[in-house]
């Protein structure tokens, strides 16, 4: 039945749709940092209003198991980028810390890896990227941009070149308190007790030490302790900024009117290529925390403060496709809106709001390989090539749209290099029934945590996990107490045999299948094995963006639009000193 279902949806859609009309299309891709698959109203929301959202929706393809090829920011970008595993390109972390964090460290996506913005611009396209980048800044020198969005493909950069923490907004906390907490809490009171009980001692006669090495101690501690207020001080300013292009034109950053901003930034730019072919990366800050709203839409949902963030969202949405139909270009310009990858459950604020969103029927979720982690939003809508309206179940993945955009542009796909995404095209046309993906590798930073399987010819998606993350409180949804789940040691627990799990079946991952109940089980797991083994065999020795080496500060690398001594401060945005550049 359901394969006749599909053959006449297939039939319907290969006889109304078009071909491809449009040489050199035009592409806009949308993507929200953290968004919830369930924070939509096109994937069953009834609360939160997303009315822009759900008429893109509306007018092309939802697809229901869109998947990102990494549960955290920098490596499911690098992978969305290139359309590859983020362990290709060394964007995948040995430690527990899988993400940049400042802006002085020297990791990045590598120079050699080939965005689909490199690609269209030596094609003719007119490229930016607006909004967050998170892949790197410089290699050796503060001005070398070697990892920058303009040394990638992109002709226009304005955003932030890492990302959006609690840290950059006054009142907001720390995201490092967790670290803290774990790391330094335990050795601070230890150093405390010592000088306390030494001094003690010393008083009452019992230990006779040195004056000089007392105060030797206490001087020690006392310099490390200051180093890390000023590290919690300094923060905000030397990691949270904007630039256009190479320039940074607000230090620290202000989040008044930012979505505005980068919306106006966005209709500009489309504005000035309506007459040429052009691809827009708009990459939202929003919902990442910090969370911060406009006065227009602050205190006007039902979900608070992360509700207000995701209803302008929306809002911004809106205008990009009434731009489009401002310039007639909605039938030139295929638009594609995703997250990078599922809600961030335990973001939870100082004073108990819930900042982070909603990953509907599905467990975990961001930093986890849980379907709440990894299942995110796909829409994808092209007037006259695309259906309205149709729902695709099957398999899909955000590394899909390197091979899609490139191969409408009419390029090539690059023959030197593995490409793990797929060409949606046949799918979304009926010239294909089934995805091309029969297996999804799902990585926990640079460790192989799970894979999934559909194959041929049934209805059933396997998925196998060779360790999960110890929730926090047990019997919980998330890690807690850390703020995010981590990815070996004491912090998960592996499996052997792994865990085995029917999407079709069960999509919570609550039941784990035995020999017992599947009497395919060893079978599953032997083909499942296979793959792995192939895919491992694929895999080249990279060197590691996401070493300590390559994350940690380098103040030879950190930009600053003052003298650092001036706090490095400075709102060329507010002063209104520099006019939009014809990119």
């Amino acid at each position: 039945m359901r394969i006749l279902v599909l053959l006449l949806f297939y039939h319907y859609a290969t006889k109304n749709a078009k071909s491809y009309r449009t040489s050199n299309p035009n592409f806009i891709l949308i993507m929200a940092d953290d968004l919830g698959i369930g924070d939509l109203g096109c994937y069953g929301n009834k609360t939160l209003r997303t009315r822009n959202i759900d008429k893109l929706a509306k007018g092309g393809v939802t697809f229901t198991q869109h998947i990102a090829a990494s549960p955290l920011c920098t490596p499911s970008r690098a992978a969305f980028l290139t359309g590859r595993y983020p362990v290709r390109s060394g964007m995948a972390a040995l430690s527990n810390i899988g993400v940049f964090l400042f802006s002085a460290s020297s990791g990045g996506l590598p120079t050699e890896e080939i965005t689909f913005a490199k690609l269209l611009k030596q094609k003719g396209y007119s490229t930016a990227l607006i909004g967050k980048w998170h892949l790197g800044l410089n290699c050796n020198s503060r001005d070398d941009f070697c990892h920058h969005p303009l040394n990638h493909g992109f002709d226009y950069f304005y955003g932030l070149t890492v990302t959006n923490l609690r840290d950059c907004k006054p009142g907001e906390g720390s995201v490092f308190v967790a670290g803290v907490r774990a790391y330094l809490a335990t050795p601070l009171q230890l150093i405390g007790i010592t000088l306390i009980s030494l001094e003690v001692l010393h008083y009452i006669g019992l230990l006779r030490i040195p004056r000089g090495a007392l105060r030797y101690f206490f001087l020690i501690s006392t310099v490390l302790l200051g180093l890390l207020l000023i590290f919690f001080y300094t923060f905000r300013y030397l990691n949270c900024f904007l630039m256009r292009n190479h320039q940074i034109i607000q230090q620290p950053l202000s989040y008044k009117n930012l979505t505005q901003r980068l919306t106006e930034e966005a209709i500009q730019f489309i504005g000035r290529n309506a007459d040429i072919p052009f691809l827009l990366f708009l990459s939202y800050l929003q919902v990442h925390t910090a969370l911060y709203a406009s006065k227009d839409f602050k205190g006007k949902s039902k979900h608070g403060l992360y509700g207000d963030a995701v209803e302008e969202m929306d809002w911004s949405v809106g205008k990009i496709l009434d731009v489009l139909e401002k310039w007639n270009l909605n039938d030139k310009t295929l638009v594609y809106f995703t997250s990078d990858q599922g809600a961030h459950v335990e973001e939870v604020s100082s004073t108990g709001e819930v900042h982070g969103g909603y990953n509907g029927i599905y467990k975990g979720g961001k930093a986890t390989n849980w379907e709440g982690g990894i299942r995110v939003p796909g829409l994808l809508r092209w007037p006259g090539v695309v259906q309205e309206g149709v729902q695709i179940n099957e398999l899909t993945s955000n590394m899909d749209i390197f091979p899609t955009v490139v191969k409408l542009a009419g390029i090539p796909l690059p023959k030197d290099r593995i490409i793990d995404g797929h060409d949606l095209m046949p799918l979304l046309q009926g010239k294909i029934l089934q995805s091309e993906h029969e297996f999804l590798f799902h990585y926990c930073n640079a460790y192989l945590n799970a894979v999934r399987w559909h194959p041929r010819n049934s209805e059933s998606i396997w998925k196998a996990f060779f360790f999960t993350p110890n929730f926090d409180p047990e019997g919980s949804n998330g890690c807690y107490n850390s703020h995010v789940c981590y990815c070996y040691g004491r912090l998960v627990t592996h499996h052997n045999p792994p865990l085995l799990f029917d999407l079709s079946r069960d999509p919570r991952e609550k039941n784990p299948l035995t020999p017992e109940t599947e009497h395919h089980f060893y079978e599953i797991l032997d083909v499942i094995q296979q793959a792995v083994n192939n895919h491992t065999k694929s895999l080249h020795i990279v060197s590691n963006q996401l070493s300590w080496g390559n994350i940690l500060w380098k103040p030879w690398l950190q930009l600053c639009c003052s003298s650092i001594f001036l706090s490095c401060y400075c709102d060329h945005e507010s002063e209104g000193k520099l006019s939009l550049p014809m990119a």
